[in-house]
């Protein structure tokens, strides 16, 4: 089992368990996830997240012409959940996740880089608040962009958590990325990082 930081729960039965942003965000079976991202709009809207029955889970807001590139998750009532925000002049494209809509760093959840600045294939590491020393990550996304898949481990490479089992390209400037998150794992968590990767490889199709 993982030595974790922070919030990392092993819930009952000996399975290994994830509680990031939160352990209501947790269900003791697979979830099936959609996150399509609307381009070409002048809108605020950037994501909308469905479950496999077409539900809306949360939607995700962009603050538009901003520095930081700054992402609010809301659920369907509208409240935010998280906040995400690039950090200015970070080699890595570090970002950084919040609770709600704060920008405190006491309330910051966890932060996610790329594990190098030059990389063919995407790999990000992701740190939890009490990992200072950030010597080791405490989640990593492992994947191939061009291939069309990822994958999401806690701690090491044996304890997956979520895949990327498909990402569709549609017409019209919207992206569809079909998720699987696992048993006893925080699926909020996971959304936020997928759109976070999806932040970053936009980022490195203009830069790199």
């Amino acid at each position: 089992m993982m030595k974790g930081h922070g919030n990392y729960m092993p819930p009952a039965g000996g399975n290994p368990g994830v509680a990031v942003v939160g352990p209501q965000f947790m269900v003791p079976y697979p979830i099936d996830l959609t996150i399509q991202r609307k381009m070409l709009t002048l809108s605020e809207g950037n994501f909308n997240v469905t479950d496999s029955n077409g539900t809306l889970m949360f939607s995700i807001k962009g603050r538009l012409l901003s520095l930081r590139d700054r992402r609010v998750l809301l659920d369907v009532y509208g409240n935010p959940v998280v906040s995400l925000q690039q950090k200015v002049l970070s080699l890595h494209r570090r970002w950084e996740v919040y609770r709600g809509d704060s920008t405190d760093s006491k309330d910051i959840l966890f932060t996610v880089k790329k594990s190098h600045i030059l990389q063919l294939k995407t790999e990000l590491e992701v740190f939890l608040p009490s990992n200072t020393s950030e010597r080791h990550y405490d989640f990593k996304l492992k994947g191939s962009w061009f291939e069309k898949a990822c994958t999401i481990y806690a701690g090491n490479h044996s304890n997956v958590i979520a895949q990327v089992h498909s990402i569709t390209n549609v017409v019209f400037g919207k992206d569809k990325f079909l998720v699987t998150v696992y048993p006893h794992v925080d699926y909020a968590f996971i959304v936020t990082l997928i759109v976070i990767l999806e932040e970053i490889n936009e980022d490195r199709k203009d830069e790199d």
